[in-house]
């Protein structure tokens, strides 16, 4: 009986282990049809990264066009603030002058200084907005729009200078004049000892 009975327990294990396991390697087994299909997903993954290849370029494409764009908005804005201080620079030369110099108190000789002083600023002007057209106009000595936008940024500054330098000429006549009108009252005022 022990020994039916171990004959027994050696065959029920050896009917129930997994096969494989207790059996030697034999000659390796290939699926067609998972060969087939493993050759189809890197197919449709190369595929895929074709397509993201071209969307990397068209997203870089993209993005030089927009810092072109960019670029230009930063060269209209720089254009505008110059014209516009170069407008305002005008207006108080053309204003600022004008009262200046139809006051009495400024002599005769010091119309000749002051004209200078106000007329090479407003040539300035001029001379740095006919740079900046040439500049815009006519690709100047091959400029980059990062270096175009770097001029237009340093003349737009000078500009603002400009302005500037004429508020404080303007306000330093104005004292001039002021200082005089009111030298003149008081050397002029009526005594009633």
């Amino acid at each position: 009986m022990r020994k039916n009975t171990k004959i027994l327990i050696v065959l029920t294990l050896f009917f129930l282990m997994p096969k494989g396991r207790g059996v030697a390697q034999g000659m390796p087994v290939y699926d067609n049809t998972n060969f087939v299909s493993l050759v189809k997903q890197l197919v449709e993954s190369a595929k895929q990264t074709v397509e993201l290849l071209k969307m990397v370029e068209h997203l870089q494409e993209a993005k030089e066009k927009l810092e072109k764009v960019n670029n230009a908005v930063r060269q209209y804005q720089a254009v505008r603030d110059i014209t516009r201080d170069n407008q305002r620079l005008v207006e108080l030369v053309r204003n600022d002058l004008r009262e200046i110099l139809n006051s009495p108190y400024i002599h005769p000789d010091e119309v000749g200084i002051i004209s200078r002083d106000f007329d090479a600023i407003i040539e300035n002007s001029l001379n740095q907005l006919e740079f900046m057209g040439q500049v815009l106009s006519n690709d100047f000595l091959n400029m980059t729009d990062a270096e175009r936008l770097f001029i237009l940024e340093g003349h737009r500054e000078k500009t603002r200078q400009m302005v500037a330098e004429i508020r404080i000429k303007r306000k330093r006549y104005a004292l001039v004049v002021s200082f005089r009108e009111m030298q003149d009252r008081i050397n002029n005022r009526e005594t009633n000892y």
